[in-house]
């Protein structure tokens, strides 16, 4: 979100009343609004971090009701419904419904949606989008589809609109499953463990008494807590890049992120390698998929004396880590 856009759906400042924001970023310039009387529904844990020390008020999910609600549209089309079919529950009779995307989003896309279900009477185009009010009767319902619901899209497995992989198992993380070893380490860590598949996974092999599950997507670990119900799964919504433990583990499984929105950021994995060397004890293991064409060796090799590649294909490399602390970077090696 812009704040040329906002600014233009609300050139007077807070339009008065409660305001609900579904989506809105971190560092997304809200300034037309008023913290006190906004409130905001943020799944992504650094978002809603920063959102928090900004003075606003913010939830995994939001209850209550509104006069004004502002929908910030995400990539996916199912999430994108998803949210406006939330704010359009949250909204009182009469109330304001705002949009809010960029092109490259498909905010066009929504907008001719809309059109053909309601009605819409002020759109903005600026810096490569649209921000537009939806006018909604009493008797206006967003069409039953649009909620967001579990979805099983493997046996005993759901996932939710917008989480990484929703269709279906990620071959990543079904190729590290067929390369871990029979028998695992007894305390382990998944971080980024999305909907929970992986760790799933790695209960089904002998040795595992714990393993805490790290994603900083709320609705990819109440995903996670529905596929898993075995007692020796821990859940932790939180940013894995920082994650930690008041005792180290001897195992970490992990299939890191490397985009940030559309960007490719080899960065992200590489944070994520820190962590894991952070959390490990010095016999203990790590084991990671990552794209064959990102430069993670090198990276592996500053914070594990054992760095191997265990296996892969033309799409994905595998690789098993130990030595944690007594790489070529000792220092930052263990935190």
């Amino acid at each position: 979100m812009t704040t040329s856009r906002l600014q233009l759906a609300f050139p007077d400042g807070h339009p008065g009343g409660d305001v609900l924001v579904f989506g809105a970023g971190g560092s997304d310039d809200l300034s037309p609004l008023d913290p006190a009387r906004t409130r905001i529904e943020q799944g992504n844990f650094p978002d809603h971090r920063m959102l928090s020390a900004r003075g606003f008020s913010v939830e995994p999910r939001l209850e209550g009701c509104c006069e004004t609600a502002v929908v910030v549209l995400p990539r996916a089309k199912p999430a994108a419904r998803a949210r406006i079919a939330a704010a359009m529950q949250r909204l009182e009779p009469g109330g304001m419904l705002w949009i809010d995307g960029q092109k490259t989003d498909g905010v066009d896309s929504i907008l001719k949606e809309l059109r053909a279900l309601f009605g819409v009477d002020e759109v903005h185009s600026k810096a490569h989008g649209k921000i537009f009010r939806v006018t909604l009767t009493a008797d206006d319902q967003f069409p039953t589809d649009w909620a967001a619901r579990p979805v099983e899209i493997a046996p005993g497995f759901v996932t939710r609109p917008g989480v990484f992989s929703a269709d279906g198992i990620d071959p990543g993380s079904a190729l590290l499953a067929r390369h871990l070893p029979e028998r695992l380490p007894t305390r382990m860590v998944d971080l980024g463990a999305g909907w929970g598949w992986l760790a799933a996974q790695a209960l089904a092999h002998p040795g595992v008494e714990v393993i805490h599950l790290v994603e900083a997507d709320h609705a990819a670990l109440q995903s996670a807590r529905d596929n898993i119900p075995d007692p020796r799964a821990q859940f932790h919504w939180a940013d894995a890049r920082e994650f930690r433990l008041p005792d180290p583990v001897n195992g970490v499984i992990m299939n890191p992120p490397f985009h940030n929105g559309r960007d490719a950021d080899p960065r992200l994995g590489a944070a994520f390698i820190a962590t894991a060397a952070g959390l490990l004890t010095g016999a203990g293991k790590l084991w990671m998929v990552a794209n064959r064409h990102l430069p993670y060796e090198t990276v592996l090799r500053e914070y594990f004396a054992q760095v191997a590649e265990i296996g892969g294909d033309n799409r994905f490399k595998l690789f098993e880590a130990s030595g944690a602390g007594r790489g070529g970077n000792r220092q930052r090696g263990r935190r």
